[in-house]
């Protein structure tokens, strides 16, 4: 059920196509030029729609990376497509504005304040992600962490990037009286992998529970009071 939902969609639509691919391709093709070219387009009067499918599929291949309107103009006029940071930058408010894209701002633990660069975006449907970038050599672990960002979004938490000196905790998860800090990792099962996941974990003086998601289905245990699960447990409520 997980390889399916990554490979098609969450739209509950598509379950009716059971597993006929090019089917599912089709209405979420359907869907993709509706909000693209009836929401978006219209609402924002943007002239340039190629230069706004090139934003989408940019970040839709980068969703879990630090990104800024800046780095991103830079790129696609490496690419070849001109592009100024004001215009990607609408672009980009455009496409979380119709809920295509979310927004995940960084927080600075000590700092404790929103950080204005390097955001992280999250696709809304991994099946419309397919669509435009392909399912061939996907970054599993980047589709895992946007499972995790929706399923927390889900359960009602304000949803950060948590930056703590020089390391990076992947979700600070927040709502009223709980905060959660979270890392999410494809595997654990290298040890050298494990170490550079529990490291920003350990390093925290707080109290807040800490979590480690993985996809090694293994027992949940604790490590210096971190506790790792395995997530497909943990998308399941367990």
């Amino acid at each position: 059920k997980y390889n399916n939902y990554i490979t098609f969609s969450s739209f509950p639509y598509v379950l009716q196509y059971g597993n006929d691919f090019q089917a599912v391709q089709d209405y979420l093709r359907g869907i993709y030029s509706t909000i693209l070219l009836k929401d978006i387009v219209q609402r924002y009067q943007i002239s340039d729609i190629m230069m706004l499918e090139s934003v989408i599929r940019f970040v839709f291949d980068n969703i879990g990376s630090r990104c800024s309107a800046n780095n991103i103009a830079r790129i696609l006029t490496a690419n070849g497509r001109t592009a100024n940071d004001k215009t990607v930058e609408k672009y980009l408010q455009a496409l979380v504005d119709s809920l295509i894209l979310y927004r995940a701002q960084r927080y600075s633990i000590k700092g404790k304040q929103l950080l204005k660069t390097q955001s992280k975006y999250y696709v809304a449907d991994l099946g419309l992600r397919n669509l435009l970038v392909g399912i061939k050599g996907q970054d599993e672990g980047h589709i895992l962490e946007n499972i995790v960002y929706l399923e927390l979004l889900r359960r009602g938490y304000n949803v950060y990037i948590g930056q703590n000196d020089s390391s990076e905790i992947d979700f600070i998860a927040d709502k009223p009286n709980e905060t959660l800090f979270i890392q999410v990792s494809l595997s654990l099962r290298n040890e050298s992998t494990f170490e550079r996941e529990i490291a920003p974990l350990k390093a925290l003086n707080n109290s807040y529970p800490k979590i480690i998601l993985t996809m090694n289905e293994s027992p949940v245990k604790n490590e210096d009071g971190i506790q790792i699960k395995y997530v497909l447990d943990w998308l399941l409520g367990k």
